[in-house]
């Protein structure tokens, strides 16, 4: 539709209501319903209220229309969507807000990789729709076009940037299988004994009735200490595999999960419990450092004993030793 042909009807609307305004005035007039005499603006307040004048607008605007009620048709030049586009955005804003209600609820204690992973992969899936999608009117106005580039904000741009960041920073691809599709075997066996772990933990805590502070926890030291040494030394192994393999894009840390629980367990083990757990390799330890220490004096010993004491040789100088050997010739001679 032509813009100019757009105003030029907004005009005759306005026309055909002021002449509807000014039979509407004459027929009052000449039904003596108003005085001559009466201001302009009071007698239309008189005549016409405020929702009356919307109306006749409405209703001029339809006769203009051929008797079709309703708006007018936007222009085409105005940045309107697709049904394709819009459905597309549509499913991204769903997407979003059910990954930002997960993230959220798994913000503490961290659930983030092992519960939001379906719900990120949904939103990746819907960002690849619409970098991918082609409108229906032509390849120069793509979905791609109208959702990412339209406009300086870029909120679809900025919500895909910030889930793409947060997941690589929880470095949650660290917990999944190659395709991150499913949690990895060592992260589940890892979750399985963590819980193992707070169970017994709060299995011996029943049964007293004293305050966190007061309690004693020494059945929980005692009662738990295996189930602890194994989550820990797990956490250990999946550190040195992941070093080895190398796989995590921010240093070399696991995924935020793994370790979070980790350092929940260590900090009721020996914070809130004060628990410790004896090093198995204690004897050998102190045996390695009493055979350092003894190294200097069985060296210096040694070199005692070995070394040979050499005497002091009197060196004659040559002069000296030959009139020596002249006077013991003449002494032979007599």
């Amino acid at each position: 539709m032509d813009p100019n042909r757009t105003i030029e009807r907004r005009r005759s609307s306005l026309l055909l209501l002021r002449l509807l305004v000014v039979v509407l005035l004459w027929s009052g007039l000449a039904l003596g319903t108003f005085s001559v005499g009466s201001s302009p603006h009071r007698v239309l307040r008189d005549l016409l209220s405020e929702e009356q004048l919307l109306e006749a607008e409405d209703l001029s605007l339809a006769l203009l229309q051929g008797g079709r009620m309703g708006p007018l048709s936007l222009p085409p030049d105005l940045p309107d969507l697709d049904p394709e586009c819009r459905e597309l955005l549509l499913d991204f804003g769903n997407s979003s807000a059910e990954l930002t209600g997960c993230l959220v609820r798994g913000a503490r204690p961290v659930r983030l990789c092992q519960t939001c992973y379906p719900l990120f992969q949904q939103v990746a899936s819907r960002m690849d729709n619409i970098s991918r999608a082609v409108g229906n009117s032509s390849e120069s106005h793509s979905c791609a076009r109208s959702l990412l580039m339209a406009d300086r904000m870029q909120i679809v741009v900025i919500l895909s940037e910030f889930f793409n960041s947060t997941w690589q920073k929880a470095n949650c691809a660290n917990c999944l299988t190659n395709k991150s599709e499913e949690l990895s075997n060592s992260t589940v066996y890892f979750l399985n004994q963590f819980n193992h772990t707070l169970t017994c933990f709060e299995n011996n805590l029943q049964g007293s009735t004293h305050s966190l502070q007061l309690r004693n926890y020494s059945e929980v030291c005692k009662n738990c200490r295996e189930a602890y040494k194994t989550l820990s030394s797990l956490y250990s192994e999946m550190q040195k595999i992941n070093e080895r393999e190398s796989k995590a894009e921010f240093g070399t840390h696991l995924c935020i999960d793994v370790e979070d629980a980790m350092n929940i367990t260590r900090k009721l083990w020996s914070r809130t419990f004060n628990c410790s757990v004896p090093c198995s390799d204690t004897v050998p330890v102190i045996a390695v450092s009493v055979f350092i220490l003894f190294l200097p004096v069985v060296f210096y010993l040694s070199s005692f004993l070995h070394s040979e004491q050499k005497k002091r040789k009197l060196i004659l100088p040559k002069r000296l030793k030959s009139s020596t050997s002249f006077a013991n010739i003449q002494e032979n001679s007599n």
